[in-house]
């Protein structure tokens, strides 16, 4: 067991605001924040794992090859390996606790 404390509603200490900062890794799968200042852009490219994004704080949109939804703190969003997908509309700064399985390995 491990426990973390505080990475759904932060960043680690001395992270950089848009970046994603790894809290987590084993063999299968790996966990971070991601944070998005109001106002910010997102810059994500496709991933080679599937991810998991829980939006712990701020309101934006999320937009996939698939469609595009608004995200609040609560909602859970599942992207499947390689869909290209990335954050709009950033009205509050955005939390993000993501999970990727297989651990993360780069970007395709």
């Amino acid at each position: 067991m491990q426990l973390i404390k505080g990475p759904g509603t932060r960043a680690a200490p001395g992270a950089v605001s848009g970046d994603y900062v790894e809290h987590l890794r084993s063999e299968r799968l790996s966990a971070g924040t991601y944070l998005i200042p109001a106002g910010g852009s997102d810059d994500q490219t496709p991933h080679r794992e599937d991810e998991i994004y829980l939006v712990t704080a701020g309101r934006a949109r999320v937009v996939t090859d698939s469609g595009e939804a608004p995200v609040e703190p609560g909602d859970l969003i599942f992207v499947p390996a390689g869909e290209a997908h990335r954050f709009v509309d950033i009205t509050e700064d955005l939390a993000l606790l993501v999970v990727f399985a297989p651990a993360y390995t780069g970007r395709t």
